[in-house]
């Protein structure tokens, strides 16, 4: 029952479009989707520290602290999404040796998911509790949910990668409009999330 409480919350939150989402897309057309791949499993680093910080304060994270990750976050995925513009513009990259890209993606990806208020928001309210439920009743229950979950949002986020990648290779034009449309995208979720911080909605 927990594993399939946590696969349907981990599809849900594959399949929500957010920053993550949009820089996945930005980097699977930009880098192929061999070398974009790996990003998919940027959760199982950037949630720990989410979830043991929900976890510490009893799921109740300070709507200031999420204010503060809002604008911060928000700038960063803006700019993100201006490098993804440009990249497009520029035109794909003259040979890149195999398996350059990456430890900075990696972590740029990390910061981006770390900095998303909708994963706080998510673990407070939703996957914090369930959590922290299911480990009351035994460690087993509680990595039942967790494996659902991660099973199920890690392949989303490969088939994400794969898919956008696999229509980013049709050719120079489909590339450079994806390109376009994914770093558009980092844009405007970076100046929403901007605008909902400064205001705090």
């Amino acid at each position: 029952m927990l594993f399939a409480q946590g696969a349907t919350l981990g599809f849900g939150a594959a399949a929500q479009p957010g920053p993550f989402q949009a820089y996945l897309l930005a980097q699977a057309v930009r880098n192929g989707p061999l070398r974009a791949l790996p990003l998919a499993a940027v959760p199982l680093v950037s949630d720990p520290p989410v979830i043991a910080v929900v976890l510490a304060l009893l799921a109740q994270v300070p709507a200031g602290f999420l204010r503060v990750l809002q604008v911060g976050g928000g700038a960063f995925v803006a700019f993100l999404g201006g490098t993804a513009i440009r990249a497009a513009l520029r035109g794909p990259p003259a040979a890149q040796a195999p398996g350059r890209e990456p430890p900075r993606g990696f972590w740029r990806a990390t910061l981006v998911n770390l900095t998303n208020p909708n994963a706080w928001i998510f673990w407070s309210l939703v996957g914090g509790p369930i959590l922290a439920e299911a480990w009351r009743g035994a460690p087993s229950r509680a990595l039942a949910f967790l494996s659902g979950f991660y099973l199920l949002l890690l392949g989303g986020n490969a088939a994400i990668v794969l898919g956008f990648g696999a229509a980013g290779r049709l050719g120079p034009r489909a590339a450079r409009t994806l390109g376009l449309l994914s770093g558009a995208a980092l844009l405007a979720f970076g100046f929403w999330q901007v605008g909902r911080g400064l205001s705090g909605a």
